[in-house]
């Protein structure tokens, strides 16, 4: 940046990304990106308004009037939901605390930011498969070939650890304990660990493609020999997902993604009858409210709860006696 106004911006702008969100918060590599893409859209978005470069942008343009406008034009011009709007919010407000902490002299400035409040969203039940349909999709894996090895493996370990995909992709030799108790160690959001138990069958398959070198490998990689990133894990699950539709037509109307099978995994430990408070030690969430919308999401759930209702409450009628005409009734209708 040339301009003398605006190399502040920078600076805290770095600062914001390496001290704060890397080093002190801890934030995964997921939220640095989604944190970078939006605030590089709030600059872009602010130099076109202030008809500037973004080199010539100053904190001094960092408004309420300049934030609301770009929430705007997120959801009018970008066809965004408010999901997607409040997210781009939460960057916002986070860089601009961040921004408070620093620049004590625009409270005043930073405070009306901070005070925008997040706009009501729908949120949409959570997508699963029930465990047959699961079953069905990893049952679709061919498994002649090193590819087929390494699918299996990938979607048995989603499906059994409720993994996120950054989560899955980061596992490296050195976590794993093949050996009884069989175990992942997984390092979620916030840098936090924790520790999954595997089935025997995921166990089998991740011996089938565990690399021989070294410990620090990463387990699941492409075809030559590189880390498989998200978009490859998309596209393995979606080619297993058609194909499973040959046996299980009712997946032609599901758009299952990598974060569906977590979903799967935590309606199935539900349906199992696992206690919410240990589903969500065992996804890593950060409250049991995250944990706790999967009740409402499983109909099946729904369904025996209501049975049961409807039997408690003794409003079933019972069983009417079959109606048989008697001796006399019939004699009467004769002699007419």
């Amino acid at each position: 940046m040339n301009s003398s106004k605006s190399a502040p911006l920078l600076s805290l702008t770095e600062s914001f990304f390496d001290s704060y969100l890397r080093r002190t918060r801890g934030a995964s590599e997921h939220t640095v990106r989604a944190y970078r893409d939006s605030l590089k859209l709030f600059f872009v978005f602010l130099a076109d308004q202030k008809r500037k470069s973004v080199a010539d942008l100053g904190l001094e343009h960092i408004q309420v009037e300049a934030v609301l406008a770009f929430l705007e034009h997120v959801e009018s011009k970008r066809g965004n939901s408010a999901i997607t709007r409040n997210c781009r919010l939460a960057a916002i407000r986070s860089f601009v605390q961040h921004l408070l902490r620093q620049d004590v002299t625009r409270a005043g400035q930073y405070g009306r930011i901070l005070a925008i409040c997040n706009k009501k969203a729908l949120h949409r039940t959570a997508i699963y498969l029930e465990p047959e349909e699961a079953r069905a999709v990893i049952g679709a894996v061919e498994r002649r070939s090193r590819t087929g090895e390494r699918d299996r493996a990938l979607l048995l370990f989603l499906y059994n650890t409720g993994a996120r995909v950054s989560e899955a992709l980061a596992v490296r030799g050195c976590d794993l304990r093949l050996e009884r108790p069989r175990q992942v160690r997984l390092l979620g959001k916030g840098r936090k660990e924790r520790i999954c138990p595997l089935w025997s069958e995921t166990v089998s398959a991740l011996r089938q493609i565990i690399p021989s070198a070294s410990a620090e490998e990463l387990i699941f990689k492409n075809s030559n020999g590189a880390p498989l990133t998200r978009d490859g894990v998309a596209y393995v699950l979606s080619k297993y997902v058609q194909l499973a539709t040959l046996h299980t037509p009712a997946l032609r109307k599901r758009r299952v993604t990598p974060h569906v099978m977590r979903h799967s995994c935590a309606v199935a430990l539900l349906q199992a009858g696992v206690d919410v408070s240990v589903i969500r030690d065992y996804l890593g969430h950060a409250s049991v409210a995250t944990t706790s919308r999967y009740i409402t999401t499983n109909l099946q759930m729904k369904r025996e709860v209501l049975e049961s209702f409807w039997n408690r409450a003794g409003l079933s009628p019972k069983a009417a006696k079959k109606w048989r005409p008697s001796p006399k009734l019939l004699a009467f209708l004769d002699s007419l």
